[in-house]
C-alpha cells in the first residue's frame, strides 16, 4: 500500500537518493520558501509517482494563524502561476470539489471569487476602460454524486464550446503530514486526478485529456488516517505497514483527518488563491483597480 499524498515534494522526500531526470531547486522569496521540481523523464516520473512536468511548492505561514504580508504572498504566487500560462488567449478557471463538505470546498470557494470577463468586450469594454482585461470564464463543476456528470466530461464539454487557450483547476489536496495542512500551496502544469489523494480516482484532467494546458493549484486540507499513523510512527517499510493495517478497522481505513480550524483555513486559502489567480490573469490592470472590480 502507498502512503497517499498529492504533493510531489512529499514523494521526493520518500526517495532514498537523488534520481536522474529530476531537477530540484529551492529559493527564499519575500520570506516564503519556494521549491521547484521538474520531472524530465518517464522513468523519473515513475519513481516519483507523478507525471512529467513542473511542480512548485510554496511553504506558507499557517493560514489559520497568519494573514500579514498578504500582498507579498500574492505577488509570489501570481508570478509562479503566470509563468505556466500562455501569454495570450482566454483562460478557463474551474473549481473542483464539493461545496457541502468543508474540507473539499476550496475549489468552489475560489471559483466564486474569480473575476469572469469573457462577456466584457467591444464597446462595453472600451466605454468602461476595461479593454485590457484578459478573457476569463469561470465554473464550479460540483462532484459526480451531485451532478451525475464526471468532472472531466463537464470540463471537456465547456472547453470544446469556448475554446480557451489554457485552464486553471483548483482543488483541495491530501498530504501525508499534519504539519503541511494549511501551510503548503502546490502549483503544477501536469493537471490533476480528482479524488486521488483520498482513494477516489476519477478521469485525469490534463493536457492529454483536455487538449489544452492545465495548471493545477491546491492546498492540502486532509490526511488519510493510515498515512497519518505511519507518518507519526515513522513507519515506511511494508512489514510494519501491514501491522498498522491489521490494527485499524475497515471503517478506520476509510477515514481522513482534517484540522479543527478547517472553516477558517478554507476561507483564507480561497481568498489567497483567488486573488493570486486574478492578479496572474489580469497583469495589464493595476492591482488597486483590479481589487475594486472584485
Amino acid at each position: 500500500m502507498e502512503l497517499r499524498t498529492d504533493l510531489a515534494m512529499e514523494n521526493k522526500e520518500l526517495l532514498e537518493e537523488d534520481v536522474k531526470g529530476i531537477d530540484y531547486s529551492k529559493e527564499e522569496r519575500e520570506e516564503l520558501t519556494v521549491e521547484r521540481l521538474v520531472v524530465r523523464s518517464d522513468r523519473a516520473g515513475q519513481l516519483l509517482k507523478k507525471p512529467k512536468g513542473t511542480y512548485i511548492t510554496i511553504e506558507l505561514p499557517a493560514l489559520t494563524d497568519h494573514m500579514e504580508n498578504t500582498d507579498r504572498r500574492l505577488t509570489v504566487i501570481a508570478e509562479e502561476i503566470s509563468k505556466l500560462l500562455p501569454a495570450f488567449g482566454p483562460v478557463l478557471v474551474a473549481g473542483l470539489g464539493n461545496i457541502e463538505i468543508t474540507s473539499d470546498a476550496l475549489g468552489p470557494k475560489v471559483s466564486s471569487k474569480i473575476l469572469a470577463t469573457r462577456h466584457i468586450s467591444g464597446e462595453i469594454a472600451r466605454s468602461t476602460g476595461l479593454e485590457h482585461l484578459r478573457a476569463v470564464a469561470v465554473l464550479s463543476t460540483g462532484v459526480t454524486g451531485q451532478t451525475g456528470i464526471e468532472t472531466g466530461e463537464h470540463l471537456l464539454g465547456v472547453i470544446k464550446r469556448i475554446k480557451p487557450s489554457a485552464m486553471i483547476v483548483i482543488d483541495a489536496l491530501a498530504s501525508r503530514r499534519l504539519s503541511r495542512l494549511g501551510r503548503t500551496l502546490q502549483i503544477s502544469d501536469t493537471g490533476i486526478s480528482p479524488g486521488a489523494g483520498v482513494g477516489n480516482h476519477r478521469t485525469r484532467i490534463d493536457q492529454s485529456t483536455m487538449g489544452i494546458p492545465v495548471i493545477a493549484v491546491g492546498v492540502p486540507t486532509v490526511v488519510d488516517a493510515i498515512t497519518l499513523a505511519c507518518d507519526l510512527l515513522h513507519i515506511y517499510d511494508d512489514q510494519s505497514l501491514e501491522k498498522v493495517l491489521s490494527d485499524i478497522s475497515p471503517e478506520g481505513r476509510a477515514m481522513v483527518v482534517t484540522p479543527k480550524e478547517i472553516d477558517l483555513l478554507i476561507d483564507r486559502a480561497a481568498r489567497l488563491i483567488s486573488l493570486s489567480i486574478n492578479f496572474a490573469l489580469q497583469k495589464e490592470i493595476e492591482q488597486a483597480d483590479l481589487l475594486s472590480l472584485l
